[in-house]
């Protein structure tokens, strides 16, 4: 991580977007930053506390989004300014506090950070987040590059002081998590001083201090955001006076339009209209350029927000105005989902100003179409070697075998999200939010009255045990809901880079915490718990098979073992594993090749030519799980 608090105005830097984004908060003088971990926003909150303590500066992981943001609010309302990130999932998650928050106001100023992953590369869904700071009503930026990143940032801040209410920028993946140059701004020299106002006249929220109807006062102030707006910096146009048309684009977008038109020899015939300040959008800027353009192209990830927004304002001219012909998501020019790049603008571009281009020469395009579609292998997800969650979802298989009841698991958003494929064993059958795999479960554990009667696991992590399945299982105790809840604690929030939470004992700043067991917290509910190490195999599904013979109520197994990533950073190998070629009879043996295709732990591979499993002496990490699960027991573990 670089030395993102360097106190040097003017140098410039190599930054990730989202580190340029922690950068941005340190320069508009921010003490308060929360987050919940959740990619691709994970790394704003981390290059905030690395520097915290000696910047003066709070940083903390929360339990979830909406506690990060009503954490930040408390901050705002004292004088401090703070911000709170999260991915757009979690945008979702803080949409009851925020809703609120629109119409409330705030003290200093504050900032809400999401991060959207067009493609969902990272995520269980895609979604575009600029809906909710246009049915909200909040002011929105989204910058088109790097310097963008953090000088948005900065500036987000000011304008929430200025209107009184939370500012919103949304980044995108390819914003997020790629680098370039950044020019670095001041440092302020702040002493922070916290004090929320005792005398209701002073400011603090708009409750306190304001008459009227706040949704009102709120349109008032979203009219002076959108006048600044309209000479704001981060909204540019670059193209010929009167273009032939004109690409309306945002975000990253924006840097795949310029490559689009250069890369076609355009530039004397394309305009391209850059917004940075995306709601409310600048209307006498844009109409403005709307009357230079008979054609309009909009270039945006994911949805056709802008596009609709412009299509709103044109709608609305006066008839004697002229409207260009519009292209993008409504027209089928620009896919209304994915992420895209510079090639879906050069296809849009070509189709409308009809002219040919050939990205390749034609005789490698016909080699390439030539090749049989499955020459390239296609590999699905895979849990790392020596993971407990491969063991605690082979026990979870063989469980629901050995009851024979057509039992599944419902699932949740982690790492264990391979339970839904071969890497899982396709033990999940269900996969939606955090915290869903429970409160799916509470309601399939009450559907007995109606014949229902296979056997539910409700698998989570312990990061989201913390973050969204407390209030599923309480609701399930009270309720009286049949079914068994399996954590599987592996002690880090492993998917989003190990970020600490309640279970670990550390803090975002690397204090000593009290480490919170998800047990204790499951048997203060009064129900069985049940503990178990995954990698012992046997009890484990014996554990399970006993929870699932239990009728009426809800019942815990905790899976315990160390994610293997943490563990081997300051251990040794536990075991050594070899497989005796003697006694390992390949194809021949009746497991059909269990331990390398079913079993699927990296560390384990085919050897073709002698046609008998071994192991991988790189990648092993000596777990030793799979002795027990080769039924020659040709695989053998000595202790290191």
């Amino acid at each position: 991580m670089p030395d993102i608090d360097i106190d040097a105005p003017g140098k410039t830097v190599l930054l990730m977007g989202n580190e340029a984004i922690a950068r941005g908060a340190l320069e508009a003088g921010i003490g308060f930053a929360a987050a919940y971990p959740g990619t691709p926003s994970s790394e704003i909150l981390p290059t905030i506390a690395e520097v915290a303590r000696r910047r003066g500066i709070y940083a903390e992981w929360s339990v979830n989004e909406i506690v990060s943001i009503e954490a930040a609010t408390g901050a705002s309302l004292t004088g401090i300014r703070a911000m709170a990130s999260m991915k757009q999932n979690g945008t979702q998650v803080a949409l009851d506090f925020l809703g609120n928050l629109a119409q409330r106001g705030v003290g200093a100023g504050l900032v809400l950070v999401s991060c959207d992953d067009p493609s969902a590369r990272n995520s269980s869904n895609e979604q575009d987040t600029r809906h909710i700071a246009k049915w909200l009503d909040v002011p929105l930026l989204e910058p088109g590059d790097f310097q963008e990143a953090k000088d948005m940032t900065k500036w987000l801040f000011d304008l929430s002081e200025e209107v009184e209410i939370f500012t919103m920028l949304r980044a995108v993946s390819k914003i997020s998590h790629t680098r370039g140059n950044v020019r670095l701004g001041e440092l302020p020299d702040r002493q922070y001083k916290a004090r929320f106002p005792y005398d209701r006249s002073q400011r603090a929220s708009q409750p306190l201090r304001l008459m009227g109807n706040p949704h009102a006062i709120l349109h008032q102030k979203m009219a002076i955001a959108q006048e600044k707006f309209e000479s704001s910096p981060f909204n540019r146009y670059v193209g010929p006076d009167n273009p032939k048309l004109l690409i309306i684009t945002c975000g990253s977008c924006w840097l795949y339009s310029q490559e689009a038109v250069r890369t076609l020899g355009l530039e004397n015939r394309v305009g391209i209209l850059k917004l940075g300040t995306t709601w409310p959008i600048p209307e006498k800027l844009v109409t403005e350029h709307l009357s230079k353009a008979p054609e309009v192209l909009f270039v945006e990830e994911i949805d056709p927000f802008v596009e609709r927004s412009v299509m709103e304002l044109a709608a609305n001219l006066p008839p004697s105005d002229s409207r260009p012909v519009f292209y993008g998501k409504r027209s089928g020019h620009i896919n209304a989902y994915g992420e895209l790049n510079p090639d879906p603008v050069i296809n849009a571009l070509t189709k409308i100003m009809d002219i040919t281009y050939e990205a390749r020469d034609s005789e490698y395009v016909k080699k390439v179409e030539a090749i049989p579609r499955d020459f390239a292998i296609t590999r699905g997800g895979a849990l790392c070697p020596g993971c407990p969650h491969r063991a605690s979802f082979w026990a979870i298989r063989t469980a629901l075998k050995l009851d024979g009841r057509g039992g599944f698991a419902t699932g949740d958003i982690g790492c264990y999200t391979q339970g839904l494929g071969p890497g899982g064993f396709t033990v999940v059958r269900t996969l939606y939010c955090m915290g869903g795999s429970a409160g799916i479960a509470t309601g399939l554990g009450k559907l007995g009255q109606f014949g229902f009667n296979q056997p539910v696991l409700a698998v989570c992590g312990d990061s989201t045990f913390f973050h969204a399945t407390i209030p599923a299982l309480i609701n399930g105790v009270y309720n009286n809901s049949n079914f068994t809840l399996v954590a599987l604690d592996n002690s880090a929030t492993a998917m989003t880079g190990f970020q600490p939470h309640p279970g670990t004992g550390f803090t975002a700043m690397g204090d000593p915490a009290p480490t919170i067991k998800i047990e204790d917290i499951c048997r203060s509910l009064g129900i069985r718990v049940e503990v178990c190490d995954p990698f012992d195999l046997e009890n484990t599904t014996e554990t399970l098979l006993d929870m699932m013979a239990m009728e009426g109520g809800v019942r815990v197994v905790v899976m315990k073992r160390e994610c293997e990533l943490v563990r081997g950073r300051r251990e040794k190998p536990p075991y050594k594993v070899e497989i005796n070629p003697d006694l390992c009879i390949g194809d021949a043996c009746g497991c059909d090749r269990l331990c390398t295709r079913i079993f699927l732990c990296p560390g384990l591979r085919w050897n073709k030519e002698a046609g008998k499993s071994e192991i991988d002496p790189i990648i092993c990490t000596g777990c030793g799980v799979c002795v027990d699960i080769c039924p020659q027991g040709a695989i053998t573990r000595e202790a290191t």
